[in-house]
């Protein structure tokens, strides 16, 4: 049975919403980001027909996350992206709380969506279905049901499927919690994408020897890379370390085999993902010239996140840049995608204390064990010494300054900043660390210790969005 349209609704809020949103000084210059409301997790990353399509976790009534439904971006290029038609909204009894993550899929020609179904009750339990849908000749999507239940031994929190063709059939992994309260990642199989064969967990609490896992573990993603296969995930309740897994909530990736014989992956540690303030849901996609490309949410449920000076302005939340992953010396690395180069400004070369903050794209070199600081507007500081960098900002909610770090010897940095956020490449895509700040404008950069070595930067154009 059919729940009521809310697209009456959902247009009334673009049409109020998005003009405030474009007038705010933090919003985006070249970042993805909700024209009003709250956005997400990335969703259905793929390229399809020629196109690259970016789907995302939308809710356009409010700046917080009580309504899921799925908004759509394209592109041929990863620079110029049009609006597409909304793709999902929660208007079935089997998706009635929310159309949740998911990834698309090409089959036998026709786009095709995999997403969670959320329901809750009026008791306070929930339960969840796999569900999918199909692109109709008009760029809409058509429902066809769900295709897998809630496996048996699992609270109603299991979610997020990924899945991806391998030999003879299609594989899916999801997130979820057993009812021990343990954070797992499931996999199943099928033929024709309706039946699912379970083969049971890979990865999660007490798998891998890890005995500290986290009671959900959300977002699963696994690929083959360079001869390797790659899980990234997000746990929730991982215990903190003092220098790592410091967000409320993490991303982390393991490096290791799955083995399809036997249904298991035997993989490494677990490493963090991306070290800074706001990075999660990331998501990932193959593209037609063989690169990895992955895009995440900047931000982190919970937290400080509803406490962002953007919510008065009627919106909250953008995504990274898009990044190419590699797998290099025995670990992985993320760089901004080449296409991103498109949005350059004339180069500048530059020397002194103070640069004008604006949309652009730094890379220098650092002298090994050299000290540097970096003021963004007294939002946002960045130090670098012998220890590696550390990332510092007040609280949004009180007068205490959070810190994040990543732990090594910094060499070379690569920035790229928009009116608020700043993502820096360590040492060519060593590490990785993602951030919202809220600059009052006009504002400076200022730089203070050793002089960058080789100092250039960029402004950068807006990315199009008809």
């Amino acid at each position: 049975m059919s729940l009521p349209s809310r697209l009456p609704e959902i247009l009334q809020a673009v049409m109020q919403g998005q003009p405030r949103a474009l007038a705010d000084d933090h919003y985006p210059h070249w970042h993805h980001a909700p024209v009003t409301g709250l956005m997400n997790d990335p969703n259905g990353f793929i390229e399809f027909a020629g196109r690259y399509h970016l789907f995302y976790q939308w809710n356009p009534f409010a700046c917080d996350h009580t309504f899921k439904c799925w908004g759509h971006w394209s592109s041929a290029d990863l620079i110029h992206w049009r609006h597409e038609p909304i793709a999902l909204i929660p208007d079935e009894e089997y998706d009635r709380n929310g159309c949740y993550s998911g990834c698309a899929i090409d089959h036998e020609g026709i786009l095709r969506l995999f997403y969670t179904g959320n329901v809750k009750f009026a008791d306070g339990a929930r339960t969840a279905w796999q569900c999918l849908a199909t692109q109709c000749e008009n760029g809409a999507f058509s429902k066809q049901g769900p295709v897998l239940p809630l496996p048996t031994g699992y609270t109603g929190h299991v979610r997020d499927p990924k899945v991806w063709w391998h030999h003879d059939r299609w594989y899916m992994v999801l997130g979820a919690q057993d009812l021990q309260l343990r954070g797992k990642v499931l996999l199943f199989s099928s033929t024709n994408l309706q039946q699912w064969l379970s083969h049971g967990e890979i990865a999660g609490h007490g798998l891998n020897g890890l005995s500290s896992g986290g009671y959900m573990w959300e977002c699963p993603d696994l690929f083959p890379l360079n001869g390797t296969d790659i899980l990234i995930c997000c746990p929730q309740g991982l215990p903190r370390e003092e220098y790592r897994f410091l967000n409320t909530y993490p991303a982390v990736w393991m490096q290791g085999q799955l083995d399809y014989a036997r249904s298991a992956f035997e993989c490494s540690e677990l490493h963090e993902l991306d070290s800074g303030f706001e990075f999660y849901a990331p998501q990932t996609l193959l593209s037609s010239d063989g690169r990895r490309l992955l895009i995440g949410w900047m931000g982190v449920p919970d937290g400080e996140e509803l406490s962002q000076p953007t919510c008065a302005q009627g919106w909250i939340h953008q995504m990274t840049c898009l990044r190419e992953l590699t797998w290099r010396n025995g670990t992985l690395y993320q760089t901004p995608a080449r296409e991103l180069a498109a949005l350059r400004g004339e180069m500048q070369g530059w020397q002194g204390g103070v640069l004008r903050l604006v949309p652009m794209e730094l890379a220098f070199d650092i002298a090994c064990g050299d000290e540097l600081t970096i003021d963004c507007a007294g939002a946002l500081h960045l130090r670098v010494n012998g220890d590696g960098l550390r990332l510092s900002r007040q609280s949004l909610e009180t007068a205490e300054i959070h810190h994040r770090y990543w732990r090594g010897t910094v060499c070379h940095l690569h920035i790229l900043i928009d009116r608020s956020s700043i993502e820096i490449f360590i040492n060519h895509g060593e590490g990785v660390m993602s951030s919202r700040f809220f600059p009052d404008y006009p504002g400076e950069l200022t730089f203070t210790g050793s002089t960058p070595v080789a100092f250039r930067y960029w402004p950068l154009l807006p990315h199009m969005i008809e």
